[in-house]
């Protein structure tokens, strides 16, 4: 029976969490700063598993050559399996870099994982689809993934989404929900709550005097279960997860404990 693979993003002081379970971590350590350079979040220097880079700091200036080597030279060092783009931007740079690092990180034998905007970049990397829909059918938006990319590629990102939408909601996006303002809101209105069997989500409806119609949009243990079991049927086996939305549910999501080594007899 093929085995899943979880990859869980923390940050490296987080590590010691993981201790125990059968999952890849995914160090949120580094960014990508002026110059351009590599700089690390804090003084933790995590070793084995993935680095998530992120662009927030990155204004696009700057030859991308020795920042995609610094990369590579922080890969070894760290003994990193791969990286995981967690680029939101989208700028010409970017695109050469998620090109450069999928050149020669294939070369080496490490993952790559990218987001679907710089999956045409990046043709041996891995593509990361967020599980998080507002309309449509989860089973197909996966299934065109497939299609695009083929089964070896395929990442499901899964999200813990809590989200209030004005209707209509042209974008598509809502105003986020913190946990403790979601649990006010159905204690306040006591809505009859629905499951979606297409957007694999829960989901209720109220009316307000000031802002109008809303639909509240979220995701629980069950609804995450859910979502990984319509990607395992298609044959995707990889999932990438933030560890604090999944460490509640890690055992109902089929995340493995490991086997606890007993010490020989003498």
């Amino acid at each position: 029976m093929p085995q899943d693979t979880f990859i869980i993003t923390l940050p490296p002081k987080q590590l010691p969490v993981l201790r125990g379970w059968q999952v890849t971590p995914a160090h949120l350590a580094y960014r990508l700063g002026p110059g351009p350079h590599l700089f690390r979040a804090d003084s933790t220097a995590p070793k084995g598993g993935l680095m998530v880079v992120d662009d927030r700091d990155f204004d696009g200036l700057g030859p991308t050559g020795p920042l995609c080597q610094e990369i590579l030279g922080e890969c070894q060092a760290r003994s990193f399996s791969g990286a995981l783009l967690d680029f939101e931007n989208r700028l010409p740079p970017l695109e050469q870099i998620a090109g450069q690092l999928d050149e020669r990180f294939a070369r080496r034998g490490w993952s790559l994982y990218v987001t679907e905007r710089y999956a045409p970049h990046a043709p041996h990397a891995r593509v990361m689809i967020p599980s998080s829909l507002s309309g449509g059918s989860l089973q197909r938006r996966l299934e065109e993934a497939l299609e695009r990319f083929g089964e070896s590629r395929v990442v499901l990102a899964l999200e813990l989404r809590r989200e209030d939408f004005f209707l209509p909601s042209p974008t598509g996006c809502g105003q986020p929900l913190t946990p403790p303002e979601l649990e006010e809101l159905k204690r306040r209105l006591a809505p009859a709550v629905f499951f979606s069997g297409d957007l694999c989500a829960r989901y209720f409806t109220y009316m307000s005097r000031d802002s109008g119609a809303h639909f509240v949009l979220f995701d629980d243990g069950d609804t995450l279960r859910r979502k990984v079991e319509v990607a395992r049927r298609l044959g995707i086996r990889t999932f990438l997860a933030p560890w604090e939305d999944i460490a509640p549910h890690a055992a109902r999501l089929g995340i493995q404990r490991r086997q606890e080594q007993r010490p020989g007899r003498r």
